[in-house]
C-alpha cells in the first residue's frame, strides 16, 4: 500500500523549506525523517498502533508537526490538547478518549507529568526521542486520524472524530478554492488544538509545499516586523486579531503605518474566520490596507463549508458560497428544505469533509445528522447567492474570540464558586470578540470581586474562558421566600 497522501505530497517537496524561524529552518525531508524516528519510538515492539489515541502537547513548530505525522504514520489517532488548558480539562480529554501515551515537549512536561503519572498514561518527551526509523505500517485513508474536542450543548466537550480521508477532503477543498501553491508563505499563530490552525493553515500549507513561520501565540510586534519585510503571501486570523491590528495601525506613526500597510497590500489573500466578522471591521480593514478580507464559515465537525470567493465578490457580513466538494442546504425549523432566497433556516452540510462520529457518543452522533446531512445548529439566510449567518439555534454556544464556548460548561464552573447560588451564561454581541461571555448571577453570600473571581477561575477554566473585564456586578435581592425579586443583572466579561 502506498504512503498516506500527505506523506506522498511531502516527498514532492523534500528539499524545500517547510518551517522557518529566526533560529533555524527545516525542510520537508527533515520533517519526513524526524516523523519516522518518532513513529518508531511510538511503535516500540508493535507493528501498528491500531488507532490507539496519542495526545499531543507540544508548542507549534517543527517538533509538533513531526509528532503529528509520526502518530499518523504509526497508525495512531492524534488528540491535540490545549497548551493553556487546566489540569481538569486535560484529565477529561485524556480519560474520555482513553489516551495511551502523551507526546510532550520539555516546556510542558513538568505541567502534565503529575497527571499522567496519576492516570497511568505513558509520557514521551519529544526532545529526548532519538534513534532510527523502522518499517512503518500501511494506513488506509478511511482509518480514524484525529479527535478534536469541541464544546456543545452539553456541559462537557465532545470528541469529533475525523478520518484521514476527511482531513484530505477538507484540505483539498481549500487548496483548490484559495489557490494555494508552493510559493506561499504564511505565519502560524493560531492554536493547534483548533481546526483553523491544523487544517486551514498548516494542513493546506504542507499539502502545497509552502513555508510556515510558527509563533507560540499572536506576537504582534514580531509578526508586524515580518509583514514589513514582505515575508508573507497569505495571512489568516480571527476577527479579534484584526481588531487588534486595526488599533495598532491607527496608533502607529505615519511612517510605520505606511511600511506595515505596504506589507499587507502585497499579500495575495487575507482570511478571517472562527467567528463572525463585523461588517464595520471588514470595511475598516479595507480602508486601512486596501485588502478585502475573505470571510469563510466552518466548524470542527465539517472543516470549512462556505467561503467568499478568492476571485470574485467578497460581501461584508456574508460567508459566501459552498466550497468545492461541499453540499449545503437550509432547513426550516418546521421541516421543509428552503430553496428560495431571503428565508432563514438551519445550515446543514453533506460531503466527504464531514466528520465520522462523536467519540463514544452514538446517540449524540445520531441526533446531529438528518438523512446524511450534518445539522450545524447555525441559522442563515441566502442573499444573492451568498449565505449570511444569523446566529445559533442554541444560546448554549458562544463564539468568542475565535473559540466556540459552551455556556453550560462555564455555568457549571461558576456554580462551584462559594458565593454564587445561581447563574446563567449567554453571549452578547461585541465588536472585538464577536460575542462577549455574559453572566447573570445570584449570590448566596458575600460580594463578587473581579480580581478574586479571576484568580478563582484560573485552575477551573482555560485562559480564553476566564473573565477579563467585569462591567457590572450586583447582588440580586430576594424576598422572604428566597425568590429573586428583580430581573438578573448582566455581568459582562471580555478582555
Amino acid at each position: 500500500m502506498p504512503d498516506l497522501p500527505f506523506i506522498a505530497r511531502a516527498r514532492l517537496f523534500a528539499d524545500r523549506i517547510a518551517f522557518r524561524t529566526p533560529e533555524a529552518s527545516h525542510t520537508y525531508r527533515e520533517l519526513l525523517d524526524r516523523s519516522a524516528v518518532i513513529a518508531a519510538e511510538l511503535l516500540g515492539d508493535q507493528t501498528d498502533l491500531q488507532e490507539a489515541r496519542v495526545a499531543l502537547l507540544v508548542a507549534p513548530g517543527f517538533e509538533y508537526t513531526a509528532s503529528q505525522w509520526a502518530i499518523w504514520r504509526a497508525g495512531g489517532i492524534k488528540l491535540p490538547i490545549c497548551l493553556s488548558a487546566t489540569e481538569p480539562e486535560w484529565e477529561y480529554a485524556l480519560t474520555d478518549s482513553q489516551v495511551s501515551v502523551v507526546i510532550v515537549d520539555e516546556a510542558n512536561a513538568v505541567k502534565i507529568s503529575p497527571l499522567c503519572e496519576r492516570l497511568g498514561v505513558r509520557l514521551k518527551v519529544v526532545d529526548e526521542i532519538q534513534g532510527t526509523s523502522k518499517p512503518l505500517p500501511d494506513i488506509d485513508v478511511n482509518r480514524r486520524a484525529m479527535i478534536l474536542y469541541t464544546s456543545g450543548t452539553t456541559s462537557k466537550p465532545k470528541g469529533v472524530v475525523t478520518t484521514h480521508a476527511n482531513i484530505q477532503a477538507q484540505i483539498e477543498s481549500l487548496v483548490q478554492a484559495w489557490e494555494w501553491s508552493e510559493e506561499d508563505r504564511i505565519p502560524m499563530f493560531l492554536p493547534l488544538h483548533h481546526i483553523h490552525g491544523i487544517i486551514n493553515i498548516v494542513g493546506c500549507a504542507f499539502w502545497s509545499g509552502a513555508v510556515v513561520e510558527p509563533f507560540g501565540r499572536f506576537e504582534m510586534n514580531a509578526i508586524l516586523d515580518r509583514v514589513r519585510s514582505d515575508a508573507y503571501t497569505l495571512f489568516m486570523a480571527v476577527p479579534t486579531i484584526y481588531v487588534k491590528l486595526i488599533q495598532a495601525l491607527e496608533a502607529a506613526s505615519d511612517a510605520d503605518r505606511a511600511a506595515i500597510v505596504a506589507g499587507f497590500k502585497k499579500m495575495r489573500l487575507m482570511v478571517s474566520g472562527s467567528a463572525a466578522l463585523p461588517a464595520s471591521v471588514h470595511q475598516r480593514w479595507t480602508a486601512l490596507t486596501g485588502q478585502e478580507l475573505l470571510e469563510r464559515y466552518g466548524m470542527t465537525e465539517i472543516g470549512m463549508a462556505i467561503s467568499n470567493l478568492y476571485r470574485g465578490e467578497r460581501q461584508p457580513g456574508s460567508v459566501g458560497a459552498p466550497l468545492p466538494g461541499v453540499e449545503v442546504r437550509l432547513k426550516a425549523e418546521n421541516g421543509p428544505v428552503i430553496t428560495a432566497e431571503d428565508e432563514p433556516g438551519e445550515i446543514q452540510v453533506r460531503g466527504p469533509t464531514v466528520f465520522q462520529a462523536y467519540w463514544n457518543r452514538p446517540e449524540a452522533t445520531a441526533e446531529t445528522f438528518e438523512d446524511g446531512w450534518f445539522r450545524t445548529g447555525d441559522m442563515a439566510v441566502l442573499e444573492r447567492g451568498y449565505y449570511r449567518i444569523m446566529g445559533r439555534l442554541s444560546v448554549d454556544i458562544i463564539k468568542s474570540g475565535g473559540y466556540k464556548l459552551s455556556a453550560l460548561e462555564i455555568e457549571a464552573a461558576l456554580l462551584d464558586h462559594p458565593f454564587i447560588a445561581e447563574c446563567a451564561v449567554i453571549g452578547l454581541p461585541d465588536d472585538t470578540w464577536g460575542e462577549a461571555v455574559s453572566a447573570a448571577v445570584v449570590l448566596k453570600s458575600g460580594t463578587l470581586e473581579l480580581a478574586a473571581l479571576r484568580e478563582w477561575c484560573k485552575g477551573r477554566l482555560s485562559v480564553y474562558k476566564i473573565p477579563q473585564r467585569l462591567k457590572v456586578v450586583a447582588e440580586l435581592p430576594r424576598n422572604a421566600m428566597g425568590k429573586v425579586t428583580k430581573p438578573a443583572v448582566k455581568v459582562l466579561f471580555g478582555s
